[in-house]
């Protein structure tokens, strides 16, 4: 398609000829089929919800059309209005539009939906299972078109991937603000879920999915390689010669095998969907799939003999492997879980009594009995871990409601106080106190002309900035900053971009407002293209969620949301091209609310002001809220960041010595 056709069918929107019925591409991954779960009046509702895009004259058929989609996936996608074009990331200047910033939305949007990014391109799931960018295609075509068309005093109202219309706002103002299933609170259950988003209404937007931030497995790349190391540190030694066993590797999860080489370990990841395993394995992202169970563990032990990094994949459950593991003599050091337990009902969790077919078709069918077995499956799951953690391996929660949903399971997975769970989460014991509470978190950006050499330039910037930094930095973050600078030097020849040109690495504020500043003068002086700035919301300050970002938390605001609103508003009004806030993340519906941002950097003076009021305030809330929970490194950061900013002044904590509260 040439670039002039591709711009007039983003400006079209919604076809003036109803299109021709499309056949699903069997090559492609879909979405399991959801639960059946509205009434008939509710059923009815849903149809007529969806044919309030269209013409009155497309309503008798697409009505039909509609009820065949909500009968046999339990969504209505509108699979008939999926565009004919390639979809990924173009370079800026092949967008149709007005305004620079909504261009460069379009290019983010289209690669959240790059099939080779996304999990379930054709329904609109970049990952998690259910991470949805929209809810159906009619959806994205108007939203596509109302950036098309916007100016830079405009702003585009996004209802759970529903654009709501453009108002009138200024050039100030966010060009996007998004909200992705807003609930009331006393309607977040897991089944409000299926129903409203099957109603049309409502969407689970995942993180990065629904704000259209996702960068591919890279994200998560990063993150797991961070915590791998960490994790290796505190068991004591290096590297070399250590076994990690995990779950996944869809979506996010797909990064772990990667991780694990880049980080030096022996690696198994367990997957039961063949797509997902294979795809990892063509990408390069994992070294092997092995199919046989005790070929897997006999594979691993001549790897760790050999003290040599590899990744493989078991196709297969990962409660065999874990029960395996508990009957063999073959160490595990390290042990976690990324599968999406954080809808277990509805694809996240596949039990090992069923095939994965089996399952889902279980799911659908007979939600009852799956939930059953899904239950009795995280038992004995637990129950294998608990075996390798009595022989020495340190197992911590990747923050996806393992922990959470095995305990609600039944399985013997509290400690002793019957209030905490036995295992840490990841940020508990890594992430937190080592990163967060200083400020590091997963900043990342995009090279929106789509040019190689303008990310490995961002690249050279970006070390350069840590190194000068490095050289005056406390000892307390000197660790961080090492880690981040080897990451970044290597980023390039781990070749881990997925679709769009991006780019990740923890940084904090003072790294984040420095390389963004580097980046914008590099544009204004012709050197690269714009680039697109963000980070994920698993961050400092985006997101409340008590069993993972927030889980280092013991004032009892754990369980609040202020932070993430917060975050979300104040980056409103200090530059961010576009906000967004969701309910439901990396642990689940009803569990978390996240706020994240993207922030256009053009070259202008305009760029430089708002970048450096934005990312201070956008990482110093949460060392602000970090700090006054008492956590003792957010306590030393946020002193450090009044110093750095006169005009920055926040409420300290007095510490309270235990001998006080022990005489009450």
């Amino acid at each position: 398609m040439s670039q002039s056709a591709f711009k007039n069918q983003i400006r079209a929107g919604l076809p003036e000829e109803l299109p021709s019925k499309l056949v699903l591409d069997p090559e492609v991954s879909h979405a399991p089929k959801r639960k059946e779960i509205l009434s008939r009046d509710e059923f009815k509702l849903a149809i007529r919800n969806a044919l309030r895009y269209f013409p009155k004259e497309w309503h008798a058929e697409l009505a039909q059309e509609f009820k065949e989609e909500l009968i046999a996936y339990g969504r209505i996608y509108m699979h008939r209005f999926r565009p004919n074009y390639e979809m990924h990331a173009r370079p800026i200047d092949q967008y149709p539009g007005n305004s620079l910033q909504a261009k460069a939305i379009q290019l983010m949007i289209q690669n959240n939906l790059d099939p080779k990014v996304a999990q379930h391109p054709h329904e609109l799931i970049t990952y998690g299972g259910n991470g949805a960018v929209f809810q159906n295609w009619a959806q994205y075509l108007l939203t596509m078109k109302y950036l098309s068309e916007m100016n830079d005093e405009q702003t585009l109202a996004m209802y759970s991937g529903h654009p709501m219309g453009l108002f009138p706002s200024h050039s100030e103002a966010p060009r996007v603000v998004v909200t992705n299933g807003m609930m009331i609170p006393n309607y977040s259950k897991p089944d409000d879920w299926e129903k409203f988003n099957a109603l049309g209404v409502s969407q689970y937007g995942q993180m990065t999915a629904g704000s259209f931030m996702y960068i591919g497995p890279q994200g998560i790349v990063h993150g797991t390689t961070i915590t791998v190391l960490n994790a290796c540190r505190k068991i004591g030694g290096g590297a070399a010669g250590r076994l990690f066993v995990t779950a996944g590797l869809g979506g996010m999860s797909g990064a772990q095998p990667k991780a694990g080489n880049i980080a030096g370990v022996v690696s198994i990841s367990a997957e039961v969907n063949p797509d997902a395993a294979y795809k990892r394995l063509e990408q390069g992202w994992v070294d092997e799939v092995i199919e046989d169970v005790d070929q897997v563990i006999e594979a691993a032990r001549i790897w760790v003999e050999k003290r040599v990094p590899h990744s493989i994949a078991y196709l297969g459950n990962v409660v065999e492997l874990w029960e395996r593991l508990a009957d063999s003599n073959l160490e595990v050091d390290l042990g976690s879980d990324q599968t999406s337990l954080h809808n277990p009902w509805a694809g996240g969790y596949y039990p090992v009594q069923l095939s994965f077919e089996e399952a889902n078709e279980m799911m659908a069918e007979d939600p009852a009995q799956f939930k059953k077995l899904v239950e009795e499956s995280l038992r004995r799951h637990a129950k294998a871990v608990n075996s390798l953690s009595a022989r020495g391996m340190y197992f911590f929660d990747y923050g996806n409601a393992f922990l959470l949903e095995a305990s609600r399971a039944g399985a013997d997975v509290m400690a002793e106080n019957g209030i905490d769970f036995k295992y840490p989460s990841y940020v508990q014991d890594i992430l937190g106190p080592m990163c967060f509470d200083y400020g590091f978190g997963p900043f990342r950006w995009v090279c929106t002309s789509g040019d190689g050499a303008d990310l490995e330039a961002t690249d050279t910037i970006a070390c350069s900035v840590l190194e000068e930094m490095r050289k005056v930095s406390p000892v307390e973050i000197q660790q961080q900053m090492a880690d981040n600078i080897q990451w970044i030097k290597e980023a390039g020849q781990n070749k881990m971009v997925v679709g769009s040109q991006a780019r990740i690495l923890y940084a904090d504020a003072e790294g984040r407002m420095r390389i963004a500043e580097a980046f914008n003068n590099a544009i204004a002086e012709g050197k690269i293209g714009p680039v697109v700035l963000g980070r994920d919301h698993h961050d400092v300050s985006g997101t409340d969620s008590p069993f993972r970002e927030t889980s280092n938390i013991y004032d009892g605001s754990k369980f609040t949301a202020d932070m993430a609103v917060q975050n979300f508003v104040g980056d409103g009004f200090r530059g961010a091209t576009w906000i967004s806030i969701h309910n439901g993340g990396g642990v689940g519906w009803g569990e978390v609310i996240n706020g994240g941002f993207g922030m256009l950097l053009d070259g202008t003076p305009e760029a430089d002001r708002r970048l450096k009021m934005m990312l201070h305030w956008d990482v110093n809330n949460g060392i602000a809220r970090r700090s006054w929970a008492r956590n003792e490194e957010a306590v030393f950061a946020i002193k450090r960041a009044m110093e750095q900013e006169p005009n920055l002044s926040v409420t300290l904590p007095s510490m309270v010595d235990d001998e006080i509260l022990d005489k009450i």
